[in-house]
């Protein structure tokens, strides 16, 4: 399988263990991500039309080095699975979806015909994050959430795709599991206030992408990614399975 994501550092944070992870399960799994940091749909739909060969072009996890536009990457042979998504600072913000997102859409139908579109559907600041754009959620968390679920979700309705949830995972973490309350001093699941944690956050998203991708069970994984045990990697994957289970 084959999968590209339009993203920015939202989607380099989910895709970093990917590969890794869909490997230990037997799933052969080639992720590319096109980076550019906190880049908007506007600035997508912009660069596609432009053929701007701005975004840094990462494969498995890892940079090439080299800079590739969104058409020249639509031409590296057949995708699986295609990515969009919005930058965090819009993500709750409905009225920043359209018409960009349609536009990278159709683009990415009409030239990679058989690969399934989704809607990463991004997460939520820290309680405590510095974010400069936090403050157009009133610096709250559950209210940035309530947000970006709901624009995600409208833009998907519309378009007629499935999301990635790693937002409703994430906040499940959050909310639901012992451990990651990190507004009493747990766990926080960003390493900045609003970038995953290494590893603990972005083996979530990846754990979500693969069951979404694959169909098959997060508890299959046996990746283990560096500063994590085993105990908890299994942990990690239990309850990434029951936050699925419960969407």
């Amino acid at each position: 399988m084959r999968s590209l994501s339009i993203g920015n550092s939202f989607s380099e944070d989910a895709c970093a263990y990917l590969h890794q992870t869909a490997a230990s399960a037997g799933a052969d799994l080639e992720c590319v991500n096109l980076y550019i940091g906190g880049c908007s749909l506007a600035l997508h739909a912009e660069n596609l039309r432009e053929n701007k060969p701005d975004y840094l072009l990462e494969v498995n996890g890892k940079s090439t080095d080299r800079h590739i536009s969104i058409p020249d990457a639509l031409g590296m042979g057949e995708y699986d699975f295609i990515t969009l998504q919005q930058a965090s600072h819009f993500s709750g913000k409905p009225e920043t979806y359209f018409p960009y997102i349609r536009e990278l859409y159709e683009a990415c139908r009409k030239a990679q015909p058989g690969a399934e579109i989704l809607i990463h559907e991004t997460w939520a600041y820290e309680h405590t994050s510095t974010h400069g754009a936090f403050p157009d959620y009133g610096c709250d968390q559950c209210v940035m959430y309530e947000s970006l679920k709901s624009a995600y979700a409208d833009a998907a309705r519309v378009l007629g795709v499935r999301q990635i949830p790693v937002g409703d995972v994430v906040q499940f973490f959050r909310e639901g599991v012992p451990g990651f309350d990190a507004l009493h001093g747990e766990e926080a699941l960003t390493r900045d206030g609003f970038h995953l944690s290494i590893p603990t956050g972005r083996f979530i998203a990846a754990l979500v992408w693969f069951e979404v991708f694959t169909g098959s069970d997060a508890r299959s994984v046996r990746f283990l990614p560096d500063g994590m045990d085993e105990e908890k990697r299994d942990f990690v994957s239990r309850e990434v399975h029951r936050a699925l289970g419960a969407l």
